[in-house]
């Protein structure tokens, strides 16, 4: 089975709150989206003192921040200490590589993420050194898109030479898509819209994407 994260891009942590409720007794892991107005046009969120109370009030449940900013690094021990669990920042970022030296170093899991209209190959240097691999099917930034079939090829590629190697697929997924992504080789599905669109069906859409 596949494993879903619900994704949550929201400007206040009440809303954050209301959706990590929904989605916690049908998850392992949910993820967070940290923007700061550097690397997207959008800003989300960002407090860690209110990031530590939320995630200490779910013992079970582990959290990921997906970092959509210019300089990831910066972030990495606040993060860490609020007790994010996975950190995962952009090749599109000013170094790829120090993100990934400093959050090794923090002991958290790091993962790298390839926006939709960025070539794979400036992704394949990384490949062997990161814990898991998030493709956008979409252009990051926003909520709420459709899924750029183009960008199942990276997923493909990915796959075909690290078979073992976790990969995250983000933007667009809903009942339909997902059987698409996960034949290409992902193996978790983020979903925002899909997932939230109507609270009063979170479990049922979890569902649908669990069983696609």
């Amino acid at each position: 089975m596949i494993d879903v994260i619900p994704g949550i891009l929201e400007q206040d942590l009440a809303s954050i709150e209301a959706k990590v409720a929904l989605a916690a007794p049908h998850v392992s892991y949910v993820q967070i989206d940290i923007l700061d107005n550097t690397l997207v046009a959008n800003s989300a969120y960002m407090d860690y003192e209110g990031f530590s109370r939320l995630i200490s009030s779910y013992p079970h449940l582990s959290f990921e921040a997906h970092l959509m900013v210019a300089n990831p690094h910066t972030y990495i021990r606040g993060l860490v200490d609020a007790g994010f669990k996975r950190l995962i920042a952009h090749i599109e970022s000013n170094d790829p590589r120090l993100f990934l030296e400093e959050a090794k170093l923090e002991s958290a899991e790091a993962g790298l993420a390839i926006d939709g209209p960025t070539d794979i190959e400036q992704m394949e240097p990384f490949l062997e050194e990161i814990d898991m691999a998030l493709v956008m099917t979409i252009e990051a930034g926003f909520s709420g898109q459709q899924l750029l079939p183009e960008t199942l090829e990276k997923v493909r590629a990915i796959r075909k030479h690290f078979a073992d190697l976790p990969i995250e697929v983000d933007g667009g997924i809903n009942g339909e898509t997902a059987r698409v992504v996960k034949d290409a080789g992902a193996t978790r599905l983020v979903s925002t819209s899909f997932v939230f669109k109507d609270p009063a069906g979170v479990t049922q859409a979890i569902e649908a994407l669990k069983n696609a």
